[in-house]
């Protein structure tokens, strides 16, 4: 039963999530600000954190920097902010989702798996994909890491499951729709600057390892390789 961290300081929306997704088969537990999320992901990790973004004292998107310092747990943004700054900033802060307010449960139910089933280890019952690897880029499906010459990339769920797309196709152009298919599943629409979100701070990871892999092709989508 995965174990989800609802961050809120709305006592009525903490009350309708936590319903919602433990009727969903999940393990729920809340807090009320970005101080006790800290506090809780540090006493027990949760699998996955549902993160309000406007808190008081200390909001959403300074409690998913600090926890994207120390891994990749996944994080779904909640917000009553539409603005496409505040969408995109929040996913190049390392959030694997973002939600805006008001929101149908079934919504965020739908998300919260999705999400999930990104970051789960692979099945052991079923054939193991080798590493994919790409001149000094290499990435293990098995134990979901990301080197480059050796040293380690730390990428969220939705930061690996993209690369390894692009990895498994070198040197051919990925339409956005077709890496948001391999991405996220099928029937999940992802706006393009969503999408362009999540591969913009992929690519800033690893030009910091690096190295530069990953190409632009305006209008189109992208590739591995120049």
């Amino acid at each position: 039963m995965p174990d989800i961290l609802v961050v809120d300081d709305d006592p009525n929306l903490r009350e309708v999530v936590t319903y919602a997704l433990s009727r969903a088969g999940f393990s729920v537990r809340t807090v009320r600000d970005g101080r006790e999320a800290l506090a809780e992901v540090d006493r027990h990790p949760p699998d996955l954190v549902v993160l309000d973004v406007m808190m008081p004292e200390l909001d959403g998107l300074e409690v998913c920097r600090r926890i994207r310092a120390k891994g990749r747990l996944p994080i779904v943004f909640l917000s009553s902010r539409d603005e496409e700054v505040d969408r995109v900033l929040g996913l190049e802060m390392g959030g694997d989702d973002y939600i805006t307010k008001p929101f149908s449960t079934r919504e965020l139910v739908a998300r919260v798996r999705a999400v999930l089933r990104r970051a789960a280890p692979p099945d052991p019952h079923e054939t193991a994909e080798q590493a994919l690897s790409w001149q000094g880029l290499r990435l293990d499906p098995a134990s979901r890491r990301v080197f480059v010459n050796d040293a380690e990339v730390t990428l969220t769920a939705t930061e690996f499951e993209m690369l390894r797309a692009l990895l498994r196709a070198p040197g051919r152009v990925l339409r956005r729709d077709t890496l948001a298919e391999a991405t996220y599943g099928p029937g999940h629409h992802v706006a393009d600057r969503t999408l362009d979100s999540h591969v913009s701070r992929m690519r800033r990871k690893l030009r910091d390892a690096g190295i530069d892999p990953i190409t632009a092709v305006r209008g189109v989508g992208y590739r591995l390789g120049q």
